[in-house]
């Protein structure tokens, strides 16, 4: 595992810690000590995958990136990308496509949403969150969404407030062909 490290415009990219202290030993600004030193060891040596930032002085940091790129120009590149965070964007990508995937049949719809209602001792509005699960004859998960929403703006003050259909607030299932 590399690290990169970047203060300002000063930046490399090195193999080992030792590289890196010296980088760092080199800039007045950033004062190494050797309680510095030891919990950038320590940082190095952990599994921890995200950037860790040191304070230099108010507002100035320097940062340190674990990174499995060769080069500098891979790194910039970004074609060294963690193997958890690729998943992660290939998980997300397929809800997304399923959303306007045409496939007619019933579906269940879930939503959590922001409902306006009166509080009775004061007669002042609030937002509550309000789950919503509904099951209806649908052409895709679009369209589930769009019935579940039309049903809802019907009952419910309209100053309620409904999530995307692509964000974490909406799911949908389906559950199987019409007759």
């Amino acid at each position: 595992m590399n690290l990169y490290l970047r203060y300002f415009d000063r930046e490399i990219l090195v193999k080992s810690v030792d590289d890196a202290i010296a980088f760092l030993a080199e800039i007045d600004e950033i004062g190494m000590n050797p309680v510095l030193e030891r919990d950038i060891r320590e940082y190095a040596a952990s599994d921890v995958l995200y950037p860790k930032r040191y304070k230099v002085r108010p507002r100035i940091y320097f940062i340190i990136i674990k990174t499995e790129a060769a080069t500098m120009q891979d790194f910039k590149e970004k074609k060294a990308v963690h193997p958890s965070a690729s998943n992660e964007q290939k998980t997300a990508a397929p809800a997304v496509v399923r959303l306007n995937e045409e496939r007619f049949g019933w579906y269940e719809g879930t939503m959590d949403f922001k409902r306006v209602l009166m509080v009775p001792g004061t007669g002042k509005f609030q937002y509550r969150d309000t789950h919503f699960v509904a099951c209806c004859k649908a052409e895709s998960g679009l369209d589930c969404y769009n019935r579940i929403v039309d049903h809802l703006s019907q009952r419910v003050d309209p100053r309620s407030q409904f999530p995307s259909a692509k964000g974490k607030n909406f799911k949908f299932r389906y559950m199987g062909d019409c007759k």
